[in-house]
């Protein structure tokens, strides 16, 4: 089967027009994005508090792969949870992670793989502990990184955790100043 590539990625910067709307694509952000605590922005903006804590100016999030964030030969999962939701609570939400494995696509085929695998090196889950009446989206300091190698989560054979066993099993849990080398640490072989 022959595959069309996509056009090469020039990163958008937000002062982009949209051509014959009248907006900019800093705009349509603004709409699309207006907070972060919702479940899949909330999982980006963790995607991309690990690739600024290793160092990365300006990342470029690819969509589908079998990992989020590549740090030299280091492939990282990300995944985020939080106590506060966007909608109505009766009390806080259980912090818990899911897809831990995941089928990989096969750019040649366009298939994905039959089984699911552990397909990161590192595995970064991270939480907002911060509680509906001190919530602030933008309030970094209320975020906690549990770091695992790759090995300790195969042992465990989980698709998914709690945060409670998370920390269990991290090789640490930090804050967001000490997470480039709490996943530098995991990556270690052992």
């Amino acid at each position: 089967m022959t595959m069309v590539e996509p056009p090469p990625l020039d990163p958008l910067t937000g002062n982009e027009r949209l051509a014959g709307v009248g907006a900019t694509v800093a705009d349509f952000w603004r709409f699309a994005l207006p907070d972060v605590t919702t479940n899949v922005v909330r999982g980006w903006l963790a995607e991309y508090l690990v690739w600024r804590a290793i160092g990365v100016e300006r990342p470029v999030r690819i969509e589908w792969d079998a990992f989020d964030v590549l740090w030299g030969d280091i492939r990282i999962e990300v995944k985020s949870s939080a106590l506060v939701q966007r909608w109505a609570q009766r009390a806080d939400s259980r912090l818990a992670f899911t897809g831990l494995r995941g089928r990989v696509l096969d750019p040649a085929t366009n298939d994905y793989t039959e089984v699911a695998t552990y397909n990161a090196d590192v595995y970064v889950l991270a939480v907002n502990l911060a509680v509906r009446d001190q919530y602030d989206q933008l309030d970094i300091c209320k975020w906690r990184f549990a770091v695992l190698s790759r090995a300790v989560l195969e042992e465990t054979g989980q698709d998914s955790m709690g945060w409670a066993r998370a920390q269990q099993l991290a090789t640490a849990v930090v804050g967001y100043d000490e997470l480039a080398a709490a996943i530098r640490s995991a990556a270690m072989p052992r």
